[in-house]
């Protein structure tokens, strides 16, 4: 009997702001709101629908492809897609119950909670990334986890220890990373140094690299073949590993190779489509395997990659070097131990044993990513104050913090000025913040380091630069939270709470309570929203008893409160704006309110040639608050059509345009 198994590993880039909790809008992931918006719609959905076409080119049948691979989905990403995606979400569950009714194992397989490098952690690093990883396995699948995927499959002795330690039967591996590939595809036995045994699978490194990267997904028959030839009377595995994204995302229609290979594997004799852990089952080890370690899939230098400038890049035509990756990552290594260290000190008075608290708190997440609210008191010291419970929370909240600086990405790609490095930035802040009195002294420290991992773009600078400019919050999260939910109550009525945070009001709508939802953490705040013509508001926000006042700009207010206003005041202003004709329009769903509002802008702007008064002014303003609001660019034409009536113009009549030219564009003041 030939087994087969392809595996695919999902995974995105944890991309949340780590102060609300929610993901922001990415201008490169466009016409998507974000990456893992575009990922989903290209892959992650298409995979659990994925076609089958028939002969006449029409839909034979549509098959969930998980259900018939094998699959490991990141934490984080799931945590994502539980929110964000709830029907992609529930078919990666059933897909996963469906193979334990058919195979007596899942499909599914337990991965780090966090995609960190794990020979380059601590043991105490290890151990907790991989018991939160069991736990939230367990949460979501309602079963254990027999395997675990390793980020990047990067291993070594103490890790494969810890993996055993916690109950993990098999992993999976490349083949240069083992001495010898254990016979006939099957797993073989690895003993650790800390005299435990796991089972190790090494999957087909060149058929996997041809799905990846090669021919294999032009011809899902050809591919299907390649799998099943040299089948004989021994039992055998040929298993496939790749990244998840490669169907569909890397890969335009890769998911329906992927369902083309599955039809015809199922229709050969003799084979079957199975998992690693049912292959383990049936088979266990008959051979030793030794490890070449450290090792990875994806560096030819073991795990240089998220360390040093190896020469493992995404486009070495650029000529980029990557010798910002040390100092990047020698700072965070620096402030995670100083965050530890915090962590050790503050966490003895709060705590029974902080270490265990922080094991045990990844445990406790429940739906959509919440801890337990009880979690603190059944693991403290003593009974706590409220204060004291507060800062408990946020200790733990801080070491969730300095366990994501270590997310792989950062260091994957081909320089510091990426989304993925700022994100570890961002994770980095958000500890320091947290960290309460000793912040200061370890943004100090921070930044310093962070001088030294300069960028390829002169533009960027260096990672200091970027942690200064665009880590740190420009305002307090919380005033931005308070501004943009008072503002949104002002113009609807109602504002629904952000993911962060719970709110109160008080005082007649003008003060403003705050609780975080992860720490308890409190702050109340004297809001004034006041309405300014027809598609604006003017915001401030004021700590209780504080000395400080934030005025709020439209791009200050956050992304769903600000789409809200705006769609609030898009109903208002085109019933006063539109010409019939528009209105007409778009009441028939012809054209979408970004283009009819970009027309009526265009409309307002020439008719200017004609008349320049208070009133005609007054129309083009709106319509350019409308854009502000909304994000959106001032159309190319519209600038064309400004340029043309005010060309012609004298040059008091066109100096006056010049606050006018400045909202469309244009850098002079005097139309030269």
């Amino acid at each position: 009997m030939r087994a087969v198994v392809v595996h695919g590993h999902y995974y995105q880039p944890p991309r949340e702001n780590p102060w609300l909790e929610t993901v922001e809008a990415e201008a490169t992931a466009a016409p998507a709101h974000d990456w893992n918006r575009r990922v989903e719609r290209e892959c992650y959905r298409a995979v659990v629908a994925a076609r089958v076409p028939g002969k006449d080119g029409r839909i034979a049948r549509i098959v969930n492809a998980l259900e018939w691979t094998s699959f490991d989905v990141g934490a984080t990403l799931l945590d994502w897609l539980e929110r964000e995606a709830r029907d992609t979400y529930a078919a990666i569950l059933a897909a996963d119950r469906a193979s334990v009714t058919r195979l007596g194992c899942g499909n599914a397989v337990a991965a780090p909670f966090h995609h960190v490098i794990l020979p380059l952690a601590s043991r105490r690093e290890k151990a907790t990334e991989v018991r939160w990883g069991i736990a939230d396995f367990r949460r979501r699948f309602g079963r254990a986890s027999e395997g675990m995927w390793l980020p990047e499959t990067a291993v070594d002795d103490e890790t494969l220890d810890v993996l055993a330690e916690h109950g993990i039967a098999f992993t999976i591996l490349a083949p240069h990373q083992v001495a010898h590939a254990p016979p006939r595809g099957l797993a073989g036995r690895y003993r650790t140094g800390g005299g435990r045994e796991i089972a190790v699978f090494v999957y087909d490194g060149s058929l996997s690299h041809d799905v990846a990267f090669g021919p294999a997904l032009a011809d899902g028959v050809a591919w299907a073949k390649r799998m099943l030839a040299g089948a004989d009377a021994a039992p055998s595995l040929v298993s496939v590993a790749t990244d998840g994204e490669t169907y569909g995302h890397h890969h335009r229609f890769g998911e329906m190779a992927l369902a083309r290979v599955i039809t015809e594997v199922q229709r050969a004799p003799g084979a079957t489509l199975t998992n690693y852990a049912a292959v383990l089952r049936d088979h266990p080890p008959a051979a030793d395997v030794a490890l070449v370690a450290p090792s990875s899939w994806s560096c030819a230098h073991g795990v240089e990659r998220w360390r040093g400038d190896c020469g493992c890049r995404m486009a070495p035509e650029r000529g980029w070097h990557q010798r910002w990756r040390a100092p990047l990552r020698a700072a965070v290594e620096w402030l995670a131990g100083e965050v530890d260290a915090v962590f050790a000190r503050e966490g003895a008075d709060l705590f029974a044993d902080p270490w265990a608290a922080r094991d045990a708190y990844g445990e406790s997440f429940g739906p959509f990513g919440e801890p337990d609210p009880a979690f603190v008191g059944a693991h403290a010291r003593r009974g706590l104050a409220e204060a004291e419970a507060v800062r408990s929370r946020e200790l733990l909240e801080m070491q969730r913090n300095a366990l994501r600086l270590f997310t792989s990405c950062a260091w994957f790609f081909d320089d510091v000025g990426g989304l993925e490095p700022l994100q570890v930035l961002r994770y980095a802040a958000r500890a320091i913040e947290l960290s309460g009195a000793t912040g200061p002294r370890l943004e100090t420290g921070f930044v310093r380091l962070l001088a030294a991992a300069t960028s390829n773009d002169p533009a960027v600078g260096d990672a200091r630069r970027m942690y200064l400019d665009r880590a740190r919050p420009k305002l307090p999260p919380p005033a931005r939270v308070a501004g943009s939910v008072a503002a949104l109550r002002h113009v609807r009525g109602t504002a629904p709470e952000p993911r962060a945070y719970g709110y109160d009001i008080a005082d007649a709508g003008d003060r403003l309570r705050l609780t975080h939802r992860r720490t308890g953490r409190t702050a109340a705040f004297d809001v004034s929203v006041q309405r300014l013509g027809d598609v604006r508001v003017a915001v401030t926000v004021v700590p209780s008893g504080g000395a400080s006042r934030y005025k709020l700009e439209p791009a200050d207010l956050l992304e769903r409160e600000r789409e809200g206003i705006a769609t609030a005041f898009t109903a208002a202003l085109v019933g006063r704006v539109l010409v019939p004709e528009e209105s007409e329009r778009l009441a028939a769903g012809a054209e979408g309110v970004a283009d009819i509002v970009a027309g009526a802008l265009l409309r307002a702007v020439r008719a200017l040639e004609r008349d320049r008064g208070p009133a005609a002014l007054a129309v083009v303003y709106d319509l350019l608050d409308l854009f502000a609001l909304r994000g959106w660019p001032v159309p190319y034409d519209v600038q064309t059509a400004f340029d043309r009536c005010r060309a012609p113009l004298p040059p008091a009549e066109a100096h006056a345009l010049a606050p006018l030219a400045r909202r469309l564009g244009f850098d002079d003041s005097d139309g030269v």
